[in-house]
C-alpha cells in the first residue's frame, strides 16, 4: 500500500473512533482503547469470529444508514 493511501486508511479509521464517541466515553484514555480493540481482534480469532463479524456489521450498517442524509 502506498503511503498516501495508508495515511488515508488511518485517518478514516480513527475517523470510525470518533464517529462512535470512543474519544468521549473513554476520556481519550488510549491504553483503553487498544485493550478494547484487543478484545475485539481475540474475538475474531475465536470460534465466534462468524456470528461476531456479522452482529458488529449489521449494526454497523445500520448506524451508517441512520447518520446518512435523508433525501427528499
Amino acid at each position: 500500500m502506498q503511503r498516501r493511501a495508508r495515511t488515508r486508511q488511518l485517518i478514516e479509521l480513527g475517523g470510525l473512533v470518533a464517529k462512535a464517541e470512543l474519544v468521549e466515553l473513554t476520556g481519550d484514555d488510549r491504553a483503553l482503547l487498544y485493550g478494547a480493540l484487543l478484545d475485539i481482534a481475540a474475538r475474531l480469532r475465536s470460534k465466534d469470529r462468524d456470528a461476531a463479524m456479522l452482529l458488529w456489521r449489521r449494526r454497523g450498517g445500520r448506524a451508517f444508514e441512520a447518520d446518512a442524509p435523508k433525501r427528499s
